[in-house]
């Protein structure tokens, strides 16, 4: 075990840059005073906000207003992309949803996590990627650096740590392959 010095326990300087907490603070006021409390039906408006703190919005894209995003700035969503509510994205590191992805109500996407092999707990981030079509359904954790292909379906409550493979379905704690996902007639 490594030998731990008692005179310096104080707290670990955060690995952010000062402009990075400056931003972040600039879009908690902006998320506690314009986002929050927008009504239900302005996604537009929503779309308007995180575009203009750095987010890249597909046109037709769902952001709910009970949504918690990190970083807008790490936030690309195509097309009719969805962030249902009370959807928490911890976007450290990019975030990115395909055209038509919908990521279901409480579900967690974390694009970071800590280096328990250190005493320091540095932050590591990685990046969280949902496909076209791919759909998160409730209450479903993404751990960093997963990528979820086109068209999957992870199963509610589910846990995802490892990549998944595009049209399948996968659900479980932590998720495994249950079957492939096949679309009954035209979509």
């Amino acid at each position: 075990m490594p030998k731990v010095n008692r005179h310096n326990q104080g707290a670990i300087p955060s690995s952010l840059s000062l402009s990075n907490r400056a931003f972040r603070g600039l879009w908690a006021l902006l998320y506690l005073l314009a986002f929050r409390p927008s009504p239900r039906f302005l996604h537009s408006w929503r779309r308007g906000l995180l575009r203009l703190m750095g987010a890249r919005i597909g046109p037709g894209a769902n952001i709910h207003a009970s949504v918690r995003i990190w970083a807008p700035w790490n936030l690309t969503m195509g097309r009719f992309a969805c962030l249902a509510p009370h959807v928490d994205c911890y976007n450290v590191a990019p975030v990115t949803l395909g055209e038509h992805a919908t990521v279901s109500q409480y579900s967690y996407l974390c694009g970071a996590s800590h280096d328990y092999t250190s005493l320091a707990l540095p932050l590591t981030p990685g990046p969280i990627s949902i496909g076209a079509h791919a759909w998160i359904c409730a209450d479903v954790f993404v751990g960093p650096g997963v990528a979820v292909g086109e068209g999957a379906v992870v199963g509610a409550r589910s846990s995802v740590y490892e990549d998944v493979k595009p049209w399948t379905v996968v659900g479980g704690n932590p998720a495994r392959y249950l079957k492939p996902r096949i679309l009954a007639g035209n979509s």
